[in-house]
């Protein structure tokens, strides 16, 4: 490994299930429908680190710009899902 450069930490599905607090199979959705980029080694994910926050960064710009054009009923926050 050369001085300044590190391996990306890559997290299982399992792993990237806990960090969104959702069920295994959502997780498992999501990175075989590619919203969330993923890398498969033999048979399983490996999501990296940073795939993970620019799908939660993603989520968050997209209801954010949703937010600006509704502007009826209570703020709500949500990640896309599906």
């Amino acid at each position: 490994m050369q001085d300044g450069s590190r391996t990306p930490a890559l997290l299982t599905v399992k792993e990237v299930a806990d960090a969104l607090r959702v069920h295994y199979r959502t997780a498992y959705r999501l990175v075989t429908a590619g919203s969330i980029k993923a890398i498969k080694i033999g048979s399983q994910w490996r999501v990296p680190e940073a795939s993970l926050l620019d799908f939660i960064e993603h989520g968050w710009k997209e209801v954010q710009s949703q937010k600006k054009e509704v502007h009826d009923g209570p703020k709500q926050l949500k990640l896309p899902l599906e």
